[in-house]
């Protein structure tokens, strides 16, 4: 028998609403715990007080299982559980991969408008990178074109090299203020990938694109196709392969 005292005790005082305290002590006086199962109660005698009334209760004597004859039960309880699996396993698959569809429908729609702005913040972010990108190559080259030109044209060497350096310094400080307020060495993939970001989270706000949002459909999206991928693996479905692509 499953059932526990204290369910037998809820089903006492829902039969008799008269009764007040219901409660199950054993015979030295303990109180029998709400989770002992009633099979094991009935193992021994035990007393029943219903409010203030105490019964001595003596249950008949029951041959107690042997070891071997206990694991054999355990063992038919399983393979009913498994019996009982197996037959209504595979209508329970069949409707968790229908809600799937649908949630997956359901998904792709909302993200469909999402993603169409998504692609055309990201062109703009990364045309704008690039320009930025040949604006720097720009002002490099003529950086040092005017250094040559002022070096072997207008003055010479012994004049230019303080101005080299100060020009070295000056970019070896810019350097060290990208750090400090980035808290990233200046390299320059990762400048890039910085500087696009900001464009794209600048952009995103002008076209009031949520971001938060879209990452969180993207997440259910990748949630619910792992899932369907899952269910409809042969193992976890337990049916042969090619019934399995007649459902796909």
């Amino acid at each position: 028998m499953l059932t526990t005292v204290g369910a037998f005790l809820q089903g006492v005082q829902r039969e008799d609403k008269g009764i007040e305290r219901a409660e199950v002590f054993a015979t030295d006086g303990s109180k029998v715990s709400d989770a002992t199962l009633m099979e094991v109660l009935l193992m021994n005698d035990f007393k029943l007080v219903i409010n203030n009334t105490a019964y001595s209760v003596s249950p008949p004597v029951k041959d107690k299982l042997s070891s071997e004859h206990a694991t054999e039960m355990e063992d038919i309880k399983s393979l009913v559980h498994r019996l009982f699996v197996a037959l209504h396993l595979e209508e329970h698959q069949i409707r968790k991969e229908r809600e799937l569809l649908q949630k997956l429908d359901h998904l792709k729609e909302e993200l469909l408008p999402l993603e169409q702005m998504k692609a055309r913040i990201t062109d703009s972010a990364d045309a704008k990178t690039s320009r930025l990108l040949w604006v720097g190559l720009a002002l490099m080259s003529t950086q040092g074109g005017a250094l040559a030109w002022l070096t072997w044209w207008v003055y010479s060497w012994d004049i230019m090299e303080p101005v080299t350096y100060f020009v070295t310094y000056g970019s070896a400080m810019a350097f060290y203020a990208y750090f400090v307020l980035t808290k990233r060495d200046y390299i320059y993939p990762d400048a890039t990938d910085r500087q696009f970001l900001h464009y794209f989270y600048q952009k995103s706000k002008k076209q009031h694109f949520n971001v938060e949002r879209y990452n969180k459909l993207k997440e259910d999206l990748a949630e619910a196709e792992e899932s369907l991928k899952r269910l409809r693996q042969p193992l976890h479905l337990r049916l042969p392969i090619q019934e399995i692509g007649d459902k796909d």
